[in-house]
């Protein structure tokens, strides 16, 4: 991350370091088809290696307990909601509200998205934590792997490109996982990652470059069935969201 160079704490303010213009915004190379999976790779080997450092540890756990604003600027505006415009899935989508909000394993970002993820000379780095909690690393890995999905309909003459970062990024990810078994916390993710598909669509902060009504059914359809049956493997779910958009018929 920036390194910090001061800080107020009666303000609670804090000057970071400036980061010139070779470090370029991921989500900005991603739309315009600068695709590296490298860099998701690297970003999810640098994802699993904070969760790792701070799984289980009491402090980390006391300085982060920030459930209700992670619940707040979180789960409510993205699940919640869209379990209120998706009335037939609300039962699943609030049991898995209900199953983030009460695992607490390692230091979460909470807004892991390529718009707060700088791609620099020595490899990428992230910004804007303001969403900081110690809960579900399964969150932070639906959060980003969704936007290769999602970009995959909006984009669709790169979908391979933005296939190949979602593969590199899980990969790179949970080949790093110690804190628990890793089937386990890709079972959370996979079921986890449909339903904030869906509400990157349906909740109350849709993706601004989703703007055309097709491509958002495009992701309703290929979504609901994976919120009501999820996957336990996200290569599975690659593999439909895949076939979904072949189904397509071209846009006119």
């Amino acid at each position: 991350m920036p390194r910090v160079i001061g800080q107020d704490s009666e303000t609670k303010s804090f000057v970071l370091e400036f980061l010139g213009p070779e470090f370029r915004n991921w989500k900005a190379q991603l739309l315009a088809g600068d695709i590296d999976a490298q860099t998701a790779s690297d970003v999810g080997d640098m994802l699993g290696r904070i969760h790792a450092a701070t799984a289980d540890r009491p402090d980390i756990a006391t300085r982060f307990a920030t459930d209700d604003t992670f619940y707040a600027i979180r789960l409510e505006p993205y699940l919640v909601e869209c379990s209120r415009r998706h009335p037939e899935l609300a039962e699943r989508l609030m049991m898995l509200v209900t199953r983030t909000a009460q695992t607490r394993r390692v230091l979460v970002h909470g807004d892991l998205s390529p718009k707060n993820i700088l791609a620099g000379p020595h490899g990428p780095v992230l910004i804007d934590a303001e969403c900081a909690w110690f809960g579900d690393p399964a969150f932070d890995l639906a959060f980003c792997l969704n936007h290769f999905l999602l970009k995959c309909v909006a984009r669709p003459q790169w979908a391979p490109g933005y296939l190949a970062c979602y593969r590199a990024f899980a990969h790179a990810y949970l080949g790093g996982v110690t804190w628990e078994l890793r089937d386990a916390i890709e079972v959370r993710i996979a079921s986890l990652l449909p339903a904030l598909l869906l509400a990157r669509i349906d909740g109350k902060s849709p993706v601004e470059y989703m703007t055309a009504e097709r491509d958002r059914q495009i992701v309703r359809n290929a979504a609901c069935p994976l919120v009501a049956h999820a996957p336990a493997r996200l290569e599975e779910i690659a593999v439909r969201w895949s076939a979904a958009l072949g189904s397509q018929p071209p846009a006119h």
